[in-house]
């Protein structure tokens, strides 16, 4: 797999989640909130909607940039905290419930993409 295709999966990671977040916060917030923590404020919803708009635009941004072996291996690490907001939000402050760690899946899904396109990149 070249490093391009392991970028544009990297964007298909975001696209999904985040048009899922953009378009439908409510269902986000019944599927992967566990109900003491949920809120039918708009502002919480505005909130959701808000943060699946940033992962679709990063999601444009993967699929037309360049991605070199300097952008995989700063993604991956910047990828790290999001490991332990995950464990914190399912494991010390049960927030997420068993959907709301698609998150952890799609970020280990990415972190596995960006070992990969660090390796095959050319520059």
């Amino acid at each position: 797999m070249t490093a391009r295709t392991t970028q544009y999966l990297i964007g298909a990671v975001f696209a999904v989640l985040g048009a899922w977040a953009l378009l439908a916060p409510d269902s986000v917030i019944e599927l992967a909130v566990r109900p003491e923590f949920q809120s039918d404020d708009y502002l919480a919803k505005f909130a959701l909607a808000c943060f699946g708009a940033q992962a679709c635009l990063f999601a444009l941004v993967a699929f037309t940039a360049i991605f070199t072996k300097r952008t995989f291996a700063a993604y991956g690490i910047a990828l790290l905290p999001f490991f332990v907001f995950n464990y914190w939000f399912y494991f010390r402050v049960p927030l997420l419930t068993e959907v709301g760690l698609l998150d952890f899946v799609g970020n280990l899904i990415m972190l596995g993409l960006c070992w990969h396109g660090w390796r095959v990149a050319e520059r």
